[in-house]
């Protein structure tokens, strides 16, 4: 045994990647800038071989907000489709984005003003499939080029060891894509470190965003997240602005939005702050029909977690739980396309119950805190059928608190 040993040892210090196969490079620049007086954004996608390359990339790009679609080599759009095939020795792909767009209640998920700009990363860089040579993987930076007046830009990505750029690094994709919030302009941001995790809450400038109490608030619950679900990121990025954006609040890829004026703790005990957040941290997805897991939990422990980190009592998260309880009586059904109000209210109830149950049968051993980390570790939207067999497999039987009415398809 020690021989052998000896042999791996020798051979990593001699060749560190004779147990791994070397993986090929290419590089991958996303230069994005914004023109306030038009409402759009330019994005510039450079792309130049290595060891390896890029042979073609098939982005969905509607024609009412990707503008002016050009560059190197072959361009063929069709519909929402645009095909580039990338020259050999590289190339760039240019085009605009319309930024400002409104939600269904008139309220903006995405803006740009004079002085500032709130935009999601993964919109100006649309979903895309790329062909690759074998074996191939992207060093990719974003680069943000800012308007005359404009001083500050932040997102979820560290900044690179000069400052000029954000480090893109995404383990479950090969062609590395910018996604998550961006903010930029004249606005104010606070940082903090917290439990290993970069805080940066940013906003306009003269905005009433409550930047301290935000970063006050996390560093308070952190601990006791961190203890449910084993991890933290290394950034998040909280952005947010007064109306006329969306009165709500919306989670992003180590990201999150919230309106200006969204209290932090509200009247019912809970927290739209660290509801995103568990979505944030957890990544927890419903699949198709499935929405209320991910919604239930996030509420659940908007709850419990503020329950734990003593800034609800054990009295009022009582009450939060019973409101919750009355809130959702009605609902029939937690299958829907998307869950929100009574629907996630009642699922809040079920999560609730199944923690007691879990907890029941493994005499406090397990909780639902284990249940979310087996679902996270699956690393994929989450269907029913998964749920009742991770508290199987936890509990070693079959979940009764999961053979209910609510969920018969």
């Amino acid at each position: 045994m020690r021989s052998v040993f000896r042999f791996v040892l020798y051979c990593l210090l001699i060749s560190p990647g004779f147990l791994f196969a070397a993986s090929k490079r290419f590089e991958v620049d996303y230069h994005v800038g914004f023109l306030p007086a038009e409402g759009l954004a330019t994005v510039r996608i450079e792309v130049r071989p290595d060891s390896g390359r890029v042979v073609s990339l098939d982005l969905r790009m509607d024609a009412e907000r990707y503008l002016d679609v050009q560059g190197d080599g072959e361009i063929v759009r069709a519909g929402e489709r645009v095909a580039w095939t990338v020259p050999d020795d590289g190339g760039e792909l240019r085009y605009r984005y319309r930024i400002d767009k409104r939600r269904r209640d008139g309220g903006f998920d995405a803006r740009i003003t004079p002085d500032w700009t709130l935009v999601r990363l993964d919109h100006l860089v649309p979903p895309l499939r790329a062909r690759l040579t074998r074996d191939t993987d992207a060093r990719a930076r974003l680069f943000v080029d800012l308007p005359a007046g404009w001083s500050n830009v932040d997102t979820q990505y560290l900044r690179s060891r000069d400052g000029a750029s954000f480090v893109i690094v995404d383990p479950r994709q090969r062609f590395d894509r910018p996604t998550g919030w961006l903010i930029a302009g004249d606005v104010g941001t606070r940082r903090e470190q917290i439990h290993g995790m970069e805080v940066s809450v940013g906003a306009p400038k003269g905005d009433p965003m409550g930047r301290n109490e935000y970063i006050a608030f996390i560093n308070i619950v952190a601990p006791e997240m961190l203890a449910a679900f084993d991890s933290l990121p290394k950034k998040m990025l909280i952005v947010g602005a007064g109306d006329p954006m969306w009165r709500g609040g919306l989670s992003g890829p180590r990201s999150l939005y919230l309106h200006s004026e969204r209290p932090i703790l509200s009247e019912n005990g809970t927290s739209t702050l660290i509801h995103e957040l568990v979505h944030v941290v957890t990544r927890v997805r419903g699949e198709v029909g499935d929405d209320w897991i991910a919604e239930g939990l996030a509420e659940f422990y908007s709850i419990e977690l503020m329950r734990r980190s003593g800034l609800l009592t054990e009295a009022r998260a009582d009450k939060a739980f019973d409101w919750m309880r009355n809130h959702g009586k009605a609902i029939k059904t937690l299958h829907a396309e998307r869950s929100f109000g009574p629907r996630t209210a009642r699922a809040v109830t079920l999560f609730r119950a199944l923690d007691a149950e879990i907890r029941q049968r493994t005499r406090d051993a397990q909780s639902l805190d284990d249940l979310v980390r087996a679902l996270m570790a699956l690393k994929r939207r989450i269907a029913t059928t998964d749920l009742r067999g991770s508290v199987q497999t936890l509990t070693g039987q079959p979940s009764e608190v999961l053979q209910t009415s609510l969920l018969t398809e």
